[in-house]
């Protein structure tokens, strides 16, 4: 299949899934002729969709309706939306506090992405590490979700500076899950430190990351034990928030 007929199946699958959230319970000959293609193109299609829980049949015969997977799939936007919501006042507070930059971090497709950023009063970068994917191996937030397994340590560990660990074994993720909090010092850049605590969903399984980070000069390393315990304070409240009472 030509990538130009990929794109126009995906298309066409956005379209049907619009036609069922604007109709409703749908026929399949209606289907194909709003999107002008044969029958059997457009039951093709929903087919397709109903493989992956995204429409369903009705109870009318030959009616197709969306389906519970949708559900699910905006249960995990949903999810993200309210953690990102509920800590950010426990963000400001933890900024203000230690004078740095926080943020807060999901696992997604394997990787950690930031989703939240609040900038401390002595915070003197402007960059914004919202929607970033860092390494997680080379930052904070990462090992804190390699270690409590919400994330898997990659097989290959890329150097970015003579601090990074080259070896999950160097990782020290028994120690993470031990001290309840990890630390990345002048391993994603040279002259940045960062200190992270895990945040646990309903269900008490690690959901994201807080973290603080700032230059080495200032986040010390004497000052990381102390900026450890204010975040996992600051990471058991968000958890709280969002539901988890362990």
């Amino acid at each position: 299949m030509s990538n130009s007929t990929t794109v126009q199946s995906v298309d066409r699958a956005i379209a049907i899934l619009e036609i069922l959230a604007r109709d409703g319970a749908t026929r399949i000959t209606d289907v194909a002729a709003e999107l002008d293609v044969h029958k059997s193109t457009a039951f093709r299609l929903l087919v397709s969709l109903e493989q992956g829980g995204l429409v369903e049949q009705s109870g009318d015969r030959g009616r197709y309706r969306l389906g519970f997977g949708l559900i699910r799939l905006a249960g995990a936007v949903t999810g993200e939306l309210d953690l990102s919501r509920e800590s950010k006042p426990v963000c400001l507070r933890l900024a203000e506090e230690i004078g740095e930059t926080v943020n807060v971090a999901v696992p997604r497709n394997g990787e950690t992405v930031n989703i939240t950023q609040v900038r401390g009063p002595s915070a003197i970068s402007g960059h914004n590490w919202v929607g970033h994917r860092p390494p997680s191996h080379a930052t904070s937030s990462g090992k804190v979700l390699l270690a409590f397994g919400a994330l898997r340590p990659p097989a290959d560990l890329e150097r970015y500076t003579p601090r990074t660990a080259a070896s999950p074994s160097d990782l020290g993720l028994d120690q993470i899950r031990e001290r309840g909090w990890a630390f990345a010092v002048e391993e994603l850049e040279v002259g940045l430190n960062a200190v992270a605590a895990p945040i646990r969903g309903s269900d008490g399984s690690v959901v994201a990351a807080v973290s603080a980070s700032g230059p080495s000069y200032r986040l010390t390393p004497e000052r990381l034990p102390q900026v450890g315990e204010l975040l996992v304070e600051g990471a058991n409240e968000i958890s709280r928030r969002i539901g988890y009472y362990g």
